[in-house]
């Protein structure tokens, strides 16, 4: 167990001091290699292999925040102007021109707005079980896929480290085969180890940026639903 204890002692000061001496031999060699060049060098480094998984979990999060976010820019409509509509449109046609107002709107809430018209006949609490259930269902389309990207940035860090310890291990491999601890032996797995890390850290906070964005921009647009939902009931309690 001493040994043990002694070795892992040796290899953390072995950590900082490769970490040094790999940085102190680096430094003139990076200032000379682009942003580009720089990056797939550090890739490669931290082996394709895995660093491949760490970059598939990013573009696959990327494609999904992206569709998201073009998906809800479109949802996102001006809801007192299109309440300012169906209340004009019922004042001079009825139901049926606010129902045509409401299908020549783009938009989560004007689809509520149609459903509520389209049952208005059947009584004022008939149109609102109407506009609450179907307002859950677009509810439900502007979160899809949202859980997906939760999990991408939840598992990019895990991915990097389970890099860290592979190089960890692949470290303790070189000094079993050396028979020596120097930081030529560990400086390898050691990098592999910095490197996966570093990279899923990164990938996990792209991600989160994205997150937290969408799920502020579907907070808006629920806001907005559910304002509109209730100037709506007023409108069609006024006009009954």
């Amino acid at each position: 167990m001493k040994k043990v204890v002694n070795a892992i002692s040796a290899l953390g000061f072995m950590f900082f001091g490769a970490i040094q001496s790999t940085f102190a031999q680096e430094v003139t060699t990076e200032e000379a290699r682009t942003f580009h060049q720089e990056l797939k060098l550090r890739f490669i480094e931290g082996g394709p292999g895995f660093m491949g998984i760490v970059l598939v979990a990013l573009i696959l999060g990327l494609a999904i925040a992206i569709e998201r976010i073009i998906y809800l820019n479109m949802a996102t409509t001006n809801t007192k102007k299109l309440v300012a509509s169906v209340d004009d449109a019922l004042s001079s046609g009825g139901i049926e021109a606010a129902k045509e107002v409401c299908r020549n709107s783009k938009g989560p809430v004007a689809s509520i707005f149609y459903q509520g018209l389209d049952r208005v006949d059947d009584g004022i609490e008939s149109a609102e079980k109407a506009i609450v259930s179907y307002g859950g269902v677009q509810m439900g389309l502007l979160e899809k896929n949202i859980s997906w990207l939760s999990l991408f940035i939840a598992l990019a860090p895990m991915l990097g480290f389970m890099g860290t310890v592979i190089g960890m291990i692949g470290a303790f491999d070189a000094i079993a085969v050396a028979n020596d601890i120097s930081p030529a032996v560990v400086a390898g797995g050691i990098k592999v180890a910095l490197l996966t890390t570093v990279f899923g850290l990164v990938v996990a906070i792209i991600l989160q940026i994205f997150y937290n964005y969408i799920v502020s921009k579907v907070d808006s647009i629920v806001n907005n639903m559910e304002d509109a939902s209730i100037s709506l009931i007023d409108l069609l309690v006024k006009y009954k």
